[in-house]
């Protein structure tokens, strides 16, 4: 099919953006705490009014400044930078209110994506909210919602869990918490934990349909969709240099159907001769994709109310 030609309407847009940007750039900006999106990877994918707003903050707060500058340098905006982070905010909080309070605009941006999620921030937009100063979210890239798009599995309704726990007890634990939640799921992880915590989503939710999407708009951006035992084995295939990165997973929400008592107690009874109440419960209950809670409980009935093994 031969692509058609490109109009001259088409070609104006970055002139017209160009204009936009001018136009925006020729007002103040509002006294405002202005939680800034910037790019997960592609530079291009920084929105007009957050350069414009990043243009005109009095004041602009950063994860790190070395890293957010090259992001200032590559679209010539020339700010001083300070840092706000984990380790400094508890410091820097009370004088980014009291600036606010003075009627300085103040723009806050972390490393990638948006301030907020995952990211430092919450207790200053919360304490900003709490004395009555305006908070402004300025949108744009968002690691989770790129993957979770990206990744063709349901988005209706999503659960954005962030990080699991680093140690696997831990990690199985928040996974059964999260076994019954009727969406998807949304996680990051880091590259020396992916395929470890695949692996023991594929334990604890059975063979759900999941994704990895790796280095979301960067160069060597990939989303790969397979069963999760599937996706452990295909990431642990990878070699070394493919599995470096930032990564995020997502999980489908579980199957639903109307398992009934008898089947269920069928499936348990052979569970549980070799395999504790919770265990079995869990098996059935990702096998039948049945609520847990329910199989737990028939569980428990059938094991005459202990946690052992079945008799």
């Amino acid at each position: 099919m031969t692509k058609p030609p490109q109009s001259e309407e088409e070609g104006a847009l970055p002139g017209r953006a160009a204009a936009v940007l001018g136009a925006e750039l020729q007002s103040p900006l509002a006294p405002a705490l202005y939680l800034v999106a910037t790019p997960i990877g592609n530079l291009a994918d920084i929105t007009l009014r957050a350069l414009a707003v990043l243009a005109r903050a009095d004041l602009v707060f950063c994860e790190d400044t070395r890293h957010s500058r090259k992001l200032f340098s590559h679209f010539g905006i020339k700010r001083e930078l300070a840092p706000y982070h984990e380790h400094n905010a508890a410091r820097e909080r009370p004088r980014i209110l009291a600036r606010l309070r003075a009627g300085f605009s103040v723009a806050l941006v972390a490393d990638a994506g948006t301030p907020l999620v995952s990211d430092p921030g919450f207790k200053l937009a919360r304490a900003a909210r709490e004395e009555g100063l305006e908070v402004i979210a300025i949108p744009g890239p968002a690691a989770p919602i790129a993957a979770l798009t990206s990744s063709g599995l349901p988005s209706d309704r999503f659960f954005f869990e962030g990080f699991l726990p680093a140690k696997r007890e831990a990690r199985r634990k928040r996974i059964e918490a999260l076994a019954d939640i009727p969406a998807s799921l949304v996680l990051f992880e880091a590259a020396n934990r992916v395929e470890a915590t695949l692996a023991d989503l594929a334990a604890v939710l059975g063979e759900r349909q999941g994704a990895v999407a790796k280095e979301l708009t960067k160069r060597h951006e990939r989303v790969v969709t397979a069963p999760l035992g599937t996706l452990a084995k295909a990431i642990a295939a990878w070699p070394e240099e493919a599995r470096k990165g930032e990564f995020v997973i997502v999980v489908a929400p579980p199957a639903r159907r109307e398992a009934s008592r008898a089947e269920i107690e069928e499936r348990l009874a052979a569970a549980l001769k070799g395999a504790s109440v919770r265990d079995a419960a869990r098996a059935v209950a990702a096998e039948l994709g049945a609520p847990r809670g329910q199989v737990y409980k028939i569980a428990i009935e059938l094991s005459g109310g202990g946690e052992g093994k079945g008799a």
